[in-house]
């Protein structure tokens, strides 16, 4: 796996989310899997039709293989043909009674509740599957799928409707060209497409992400292309190491944290992934929180008083992750956020969550927490949480925008189609998708990236935070 952050995030597994290594130049290694890593147990449910209707899935549980489906307006699409729980997420699904069951997983805040349908929905029986590469049918799809399940088309201001009648200019040659100009409209960093087959990526936050990042930036700095996005990064984050850190820090065995003292009073946390501590789903937690119980040990162990916490190098990963690190800044457990999915023309129950402190120590000292455009997914979720307790203060630039934990559907021709399902709101219930959660007063509004930090070899970010903090 490169060690370099790309500026085209991975889009082909969404589920499993993106691998992310902190960008150090001779210093991280590539990513190890463990084979010998320990399969969540199978688990039995009753055979037939079950259904989680706001995500508009299908299971059909048999006494051979299992199989995912996904249906909308329109038809249905096989998702999963071999569909195994335990690969899903981690999860494991525990039947309530003749007509309910539960799936559970550490990785997910929420319950997935399956509901027992004697018949699939219309579009999505047996014979009824949709399975072919005529651009029209796959237009259909595509359409419907977003009309159906995408919660921010008026908060993106969009007019979906407008478009179905692009239908009639499809055609095999510009099918993609289309997907993509209609999924750049939604400039959203959690809604792709991919076809491995015709090597196909696309993702809608990319042209807005790239806009925002090159801002600041002028003449040779400009990013044009994914190397030059690494390149800046790498150099960025040598600046940190180097300026700040003075070379003395520590990383985590699977390079997702690095922390160190930027001097006797303030300490510095740089966290670059909400997932990948452990080497499978049921390890996840545990290896997360032995890492974060090294870090509290170490803050504790320095006498710091205050703290940076740097996100801007983090392109999400698992809610649960970002929520057990925020469980070591709390000093009492407290309402954080609030999270519902679009059903129809409606919304499922908007569920309150809450965050407790965890771990023998929790720091709660002065806490800077820098954010940036590429602060994506449950990075954003940790600063959802974090940022009105009396004792943060957020500097730098408004995070991505993208929420959601992404809805994936497939295509009948095999593409798959990432979407913004669920829309969080913070303990107030205000909602922050698209404009993103940043810094409050203009003050403490400094770019990720300018040419300015790369001409001087600092970083503004970090210098903004030692200003506060040091008052």
């Amino acid at each position: 796996m490169n060690t370099h952050m790309n500026i085209v995030r991975e889009k082909i597994s969404k589920y499993n989310k993106r691998y992310f290594l902190i960008c150090m130049v001779l210093i991280f290694t590539a990513c190890q899997s463990d084979d010998d890593a320990v399969m969540p147990p199978e688990v039995s449910i009753d055979n037939g039709f079950w259904e989680v209707a706001e995500k508009g899935w299908v299971f059909e549980f048999t006494d051979d293989a299992d199989v995912h489906y996904n249906f909308n307006s329109v038809g249905c699409a096989t998702q999963n043909p071999n569909f195994i729980p335990g690969d899903f997420f981690g999860f494991t699904i525990n039947q309530i009674n003749e007509n309910e069951a539960i799936g559970t997983s550490e990785l997910s805040d929420l319950e997935i509740v399956f509901t027992r349908v004697q018949d699939p929905d219309p579009n999505c029986l047996p014979d009824m599957i949709s399975a072919t590469k005529d651009p029209k049918i796959n237009f259909d799809h595509f359409w419907n799928i977003f009309n159906d399940y995408y919660a921010f088309f008026e908060t993106r201001n969009i007019d979906w409707a407008q478009y179905e009648n692009l239908r009639d200019q499809v055609t095999a040659d510009n099918f993609y060209d289309i997907l993509e100009e209609l999924a750049y409209q939604l400039e959203d960093g959690h809604v792709s497409i991919v076809d491995q087959e015709n090597s196909v990526e696309i993702n809608s936050g990319d042209p807005r992400l790239i806009e925002r990042l090159n801002a600041s930036l002028s003449g040779d700095f400009l990013i044009e292309r994914e190397g030059d996005y690494s390149n800046l990064v790498d150099r960025k984050v040598n600046t940190i190491l180097g300026r700040y850190l003075g070379g003395n820090f520590e990383i985590d065995d699977n390079e997702r944290m690095v922390w160190g003292s930027i001097n006797d009073e303030v300490g510095c946390i740089i966290i670059g992934s909400m997932e990948g501590y452990g080497t499978s789903f049921d390890n996840e937690l545990s290896a997360l929180n032995a890492v974060l119980d090294r870090i509290m040990n170490d803050l504790e162990a320095s006498g710091v008083s205050k703290l940076v916490i740097d996100l801007r190098f983090n392109d999400g990963g698992f809610d649960t992750v970002a929520l057990d690190i925020v469980s070591r800044f709390i000093d009492q457990e407290r309402v954080s956020y609030f999270k519902k999915a679009r059903l129809g023309n409606s919304f499922t129950e908007n569920k309150a969550f809450t965050v407790a402190p965890k771990g023998n120590f929790q720091f709660t000292g002065d806490i800077v927490v820098l954010t940036s455009p590429y602060t994506i997914s449950a990075a954003e979720l940790f600063a959802l949480c974090i940022k009105d307790l009396p004792y943060v203060t957020i500097v730098g630039e408004n995070t991505s925008g993208a929420f959601s934990t992404i809805l994936e559907h497939v295509l009948p021709n095999g593409a798959t189609v990432g979407l913004s399902n669920e829309v969080y709101s913070d303990a107030q219930g205000e909602v922050f998708e698209v404009v993103g959660i940043g810094p409050k007063n203009a003050e403490n509004e400094v770019p990720f990236l300018s040419t300015q930090d790369f001409q001087e070899e600092k970083d503004g970010g970090i210098e903004r935070a030692l200003e506060i903090l040091n008052k």
